[in-house]
């Protein structure tokens, strides 16, 4: 007979890892790193945010909340509820902000957050000025197969307006070496969308100083090589 959910649930529950679950992000940009790296590409793709109130203890929650959904699984152990249709789970804090995330199959959060659950092929995860999401690759495979997907990571579009207007604003006042240090002093993580993102804004910074007469300023001041980071 096959096994049934609430007996790979069972099995599951008794065999808890013997490592702490790390959960607590050393930056946004480790975050960022954690979830579009490791937590996307392996189907964890439905979510809730939320907040810790100020003065609450924020390591309180993280245990309640670990212990509530049962996030501390082991790989095997996470192998065997995805074969028997059980979902699992993710959580992911920085500061007070924090992330539960699950992948597809049967678990009691996505009844209890039906409401508030979202798909981040549909709505991206907005943290930090990031937006961040799991997409459809452009490119059609060879031979008909199955369209791949990947994450994906930019500067969300209210903060990249912004930053776009601040830059332009400052495009022909300001000199090579300041406009650099600016842009040296953009936080977010160079993903191949954030490149093209700030690309995008420094050929619109060229355009306005080349109408004044001003040098352009080169490729070399947006640091676009994205930094592989330690996430807890």
């Amino acid at each position: 007979a096959a096994t049934t959910p609430s007996f790979c649930l069972l099995i599951a529950v008794t065999q808890r890892g013997t490592m702490p679950y790390r959960c607590i992000a050393s930056s946004p940009e480790g975050l960022v790193q954690q979830v579009a790296v490791s937590y996307l590409r392996h189907g964890y793709w439905w979510y809730v945010t939320g907040r810790i109130p100020d003065g609450k203890d924020a390591e309180s929650v993280d245990r309640k909340l670990i212990a509530k959904y049962e996030i501390d699984q082991t790989d095997r152990q996470r192998a065997y509820r995805k074969k028997c249709g059980l979902a699992n789970m993710q959580y992911i804090r920085y500061g007070n902000w924090f992330l539960l995330m699950v992948t597809e199959g049967h678990h009691p959060f996505k009844q209890q957050e039906r409401n508030r659950i979202r798909d981040c092929r549909r709505h991206p995860i907005k943290f930090e000025g990031y937006s961040i999401s799991y997409r459809r690759a452009g490119a059609t495979p060879k031979g008909g197969g199955q369209p791949k997907w990947h994450a994906c990571v930019r500067i969300d579009p209210w903060t990249y307006r912004e930053l776009k207007a601040f830059f332009l604003d400052r495009a022909c006042h300001r000199s090579i070496e300041n406009l650099a240090r600016d842009f040296a002093c953009v936080p977010y993580a160079r993903f191949a969308p954030v490149r093209r993102q700030l690309l995008t804004i420094q050929r619109s910074v060229n355009s306005a100083r080349a109408r004044v007469g001003h040098e352009p300023i080169p490729h070399s001041v947006l640091n676009l090589r994205r930094k592989i980071l330690q996430p807890f």
